[in-house]
């Protein structure tokens, strides 16, 4: 006698599997925003301590007009007697997890006596609550 799965299992293992499948997708969903969320945290940590150390070198921010730029190639409006360095290990300076730019601002908006800086987050719109950074509204 040969024995064989029947179509009843096969359709029963199937379905099992999609419904385990189901779980585990729902719990990984929303593991990839915060991961995102968290990496904006962290490099907006990194570009505030290499303006930090801008300001500490060159006796100011960049400008809004040098932006973060600044912080990989020295700007043409600094003095010949200032000590400038590349502030970024990278060659560029990195865009947000969503592929878009971080703003900068300086002096700020929100932070007039520093700078602003922030992701404009998941939704890509500049001003909305999920924006991510050092602006009093975020």
């Amino acid at each position: 006698m040969k024995k064989a799965f029947t179509l009843v299992e096969i359709i029963l293992v199937v379905v099992i599997i999609a419904l385990l499948s189901g779980l585990v997708l729902t719990k990984i969903a929303g593991k990839g925003k915060q991961a995102r969320i968290a990496a904006t945290q962290a490099q907006i940590a990194n570009l505030k301590a290499a303006l930090n150390n801008f300001e500490i070198d060159c006796g100011r921010f960049p400008t809004t007009a040098e932006g973060l730029e600044s912080l990989i190639a020295r700007p043409a409006s600094l003095g010949d007697n200032v000590q400038w360095r590349a502030y970024l290990d990278e060659n560029k300076v990195p865009q947000d997890p969503w592929g878009k730019p971080y703003i900068y601002q300086y002096p700020g908006t929100f932070n007039t006596d520093a700078f602003d800086l922030y992701s404009v987050g998941p939704d890509g719109q500049q001003g909305t609550q999920d924006d991510i950074g050092n602006a009093s509204s975020n």
